[in-house]
């Protein structure tokens, strides 16, 4: 019976363009707020100063508080020169009817914040505690998750623009640890004439592996792609334009290849629970002195058996005389750069909602914008955390349509 209901909404929801035309209202003109970040090391910063900017233009109103861009090095007066106004108190902020931010709200913030407040960030459904959807419900807040975002090809727009992101930041941090500078073996990534060029292993074919893979070959290091899946491999060929090694996991080729290469990037996720640990603690002892793993997928506890969590500050140990570098968030160490690529795609979104006179409207409107919403109105609406903590959830579709 629900899975009807929800049918007629999705029905009602392609009405023609002249009949939702007339239920719009009228532009809006949006107040935001962007807090400063809590979370341990976390650099980046939703809006630069020139989307602020934007937004000020389409007389939208913005409090950021201080030092909120100072790790992404944009400072308060790049943000207050372009409109914005800088508060030094955080509760100014969380009286703003827009939040944006990069971390989930901890639950000091989650006290802040008002009734009926649209919340933007990250929702981290690894490290997600039924508390804090509770907070969050109890306030009637409507959350959208940054991880859920879709664009128009339906692709998941922040999850995308960060994979590119740590792919290439990761062979470049492994050219870093491969130089005398960190103790590594003295090897310049790549090669020159007549010198033989380095070995890197990639261990997943996904964005992440595609990225790996395009700056490791610009550089001219030789390239061995390790995924389960031949349409990836393919797809992996085809897009970086070159000829490279592809191979299923297979275990002997796999050890083979770890234990000869110079460097090995882990890039494998799971679409739920813990990434597949694919190289063991006996081939890692195999592996060459001062050779480099980047375990990219270590938030999800990592490729190799012998990666710990690091982190930005004390970023790699040795075990095996091989360099371990365990980071979670390698994008905030390029916290300037992804402020750039978020904010492509948060700042359309804000527009938007004042454009089309508020949340529901680019809800009904956006697809892409409806697959990351998880709270509407303080009721739950994503099926994956109804079923992990027994929650009773709604049909998103049959909300819009109610309320309309």
């Amino acid at each position: 019976m629900k899975g009807a209901l929800s049918a007629i909404a999705r029905q009602a929801m392609l009405q023609p363009q002249e009949a939702m035309l007339q239920t719009k209202n009228k532009k809006n003109s949006l107040f935001i707020g962007i807090p400063k970040e809590t979370s341990f090391q976390e650099n980046r910063i939703p809006l630069t100063p020139l989307s602020v900017a934007v937004l000020i233009h389409n007389d939208h109103e913005v409090v950021i508080e201080s030092g909120a861009g100072a790790a992404a090095n944009f400072s308060d007066r790049d943000y207050s020169e372009q409109g914005a106004r800088i508060v030094y108190d955080k509760k100014e902020v969380y009286q703003a009817d827009i939040i944006i931010k990069i971390a989930p709200p901890t639950a000091e913030e989650i006290e802040l914040m008002k009734p009926g407040q649209i919340l933007l960030s990250a929702l981290q459904m690894s490290t997600l505690k039924v508390e804090y959807l509770q907070a969050l419900m109890a306030k009637k807040i409507t959350a959208l998750s940054f991880e859920y975002l879709r664009d128009e090809g339906g692709v998941l727009s922040v999850v995308r623009a960060m994979s590119e992101i740590v792919g290439a930041t990761s062979v470049l941090i492994a050219a870093e640890y491969l130089s005398n500078v960190f103790d590594g073996k003295g090897l310049m990534l790549g090669g020159i004439t007549g010198v033989p060029p380095t070995e890197i292993v990639i261990l997943g074919a996904g964005t992440v592996g595609e990225y790996a893979a395009r700056t490791a070959l610009a550089l001219g290091a030789e390239v061995k792609v390790f995924d389960s899946s031949i349409y990836r491999l393919r797809r992996l060929q085809n897009n970086v334009g070159s000829r490279v090694f592809t191979s299923v996991l297979q275990p002997i080729v796999l050890e083979k290849a770890i234990c000869t290469c110079d460097v090995a990037i882990g890039a494998i996720r799971a679409s739920h629970g813990r990434s597949p640990c694919l190289v063991t603690e006996e081939t890692v002892s195999k592996m060459k002195p001062n050779s480099v793993i980047i375990d990219v997928s270590i938030d999800q506890g990592g490729c190799f058996e012998t990666s710990k969590v690091t982190n930005h500050t004390e970023p790699v140990f040795r075990k095996y005389d091989v360099i371990h570098y365990c980071v979670p968030n390698i994008a905030s160490r390029v916290a300037r750069t992804a402020t750039y690529a978020l904010t492509n795609i948060f700042t359309p979104i804000l527009l938007d909602i004042g454009e089309m006179g508020g949340i529901m409207n680019v809800v009904w409107d956006k697809p892409g914008v409806r697959n990351s919403v998880y709270l509407y109105q303080g009721q739950l609406t994503n099926q994956d955390l109804a079923e992990k903590f027994k929650i009773p959830h709604k049909d998103l579709d049959l909300l819009i349509v109610s309320n309309r």
